[in-house]
């Protein structure tokens, strides 16, 4: 018997409408269009609007794309794995609302927290599920609406951030298509620099929480650019390494969407030209799990069945990692 692997078969995407331009928040901030650009690379981020809009209302639609794509019904898919540090709440989880907002019924589900990183973990969680032979149709979801725990009187961080969701279906494949390998790490020590402080057990919701603006992300820019320049390179270009991949082998990079400098430099460690790379920071912004995702998906029809494709990531927590996928299909 050939050795299952898990292979992606359908991708699905979405972004809200509203657009936050660079120009919009100039009026918000202290900042400038040029300033951000040049930083970051983003010129504007979409943002869920709507009052009782949550993550789970991008996460939906996403698995309903995909349903029409390969033409299966809800009751069909065995799992939904939800990667994402913005749930609708605390519990239950993403995943099991979504499942019920779908009509997944046969499905169990879970949340993954793994930050930006949060895709790539919750792919190569899916995968080990398809790949037992116990699992057939495995949904995993990248969802974060960041405008929810972002300050928007904080120019480090508010012009980063976008909300979206995007996600793939995995399914059973013996020729050699999908999944091939990946490489997961995490350093709890990074928590000091990219954390949001409280809401949790450590430190539960009070007035003075919220009063001394504790519920929104925090970033120690610096720092955790240094380690994702470092991190994501290395784990991108140890991928290759394992697997005796060189830069011609591979058809596409796939970065997680943080900044385009931590892109270039992924990009240049892999020894990749600028056009293999998939670039969209400049619309969506960062939106944490869903970055990977959304470019799987804006880039769907570009790819080919035998495609070699590198995803990289790196996440708060510190979390980092990186997967080698061999494409399944052609649109």
């Amino acid at each position: 018997m050939n050795k299952i692997n898990a292979a992606i078969t359908a991708v699905g995407g979405y972004v809200p409408e509203y657009r936050l331009t660079n120009q919009e928040l100039e009026k918000m901030v202290d900042t400038n269009n040029e300033w951000i650009i040049a930083r970051t690379g983003i010129e504007e981020r979409r943002i869920l609007k709507g009052e009782g809009k949550a993550s789970s209302d991008m996460a939906a639609p996403v698995v309903e794309e995909i349903l029409r794509k390969r033409n299966i019904s809800a009751e069909e898919i065995d799992c939904i794995i939800c990667a994402t540090v913005t749930p609708d709440m605390v519990f239950p989880a993403t995943a099991n609302i979504v499942s019920d907002k779908v009509g997944a019924v046969n499905a169990f589900g879970f949340d993954v927290s793994a930050a930006c990183s949060g895709f790539i973990y919750a792919l190569t969680t899916g995968a080990a599920f398809i790949e037992s032979g116990r699992y057939k149709k495995v949904i995993v979801i990248g969802v974060d609406k960041m405008s929810a725990i972002i300050d928007y009187t904080d120019r480090n961080t508010c012009v980063i951030f976008g909300d979206g969701a995007g996600g793939v279906l995995l399914e059973p494949d013996e020729e050699g298509y999908g999944l091939k390998d990946s490489i997961l790490k995490s350093d709890g020590a990074g928590r000091h620099y990219l954390h949001m402080k409280a809401g949790g057990s450590l430190k539960p919701a009070s007035i003075e929480t919220v009063t001394a603006r504790e519920h929104f992300a925090y970033q120690e820019g610096k720092t955790v650019f240094k380690f994702a320049v470092t991190g994501m390179a290395d784990v991108g270009a140890q991928i290759l390494e394992r697997n005796n991949l060189t830069a011609d082998d591979i058809a596409w990079l796939v970065p997680h969407q943080a900044n385009l400098r931590i892109i270039d430099a992924t990009a240049t460690r892999m020894g990749l030209p600028k056009e293999k790379v998939m670039i969209n920071i400049m619309r969506y912004g960062n939106t944490t799990a869903a970055t990977i995702p959304l470019c799987l998906w804006e880039w769907e029809k570009q790819l080919k069945k035998g495609d070699n494709i590198i995803l990289a990531a790196f996440g708060g927590g510190f979390t980092w990692g990186s997967c080698w996928v061999k494409w399944a299909y052609n649109s």
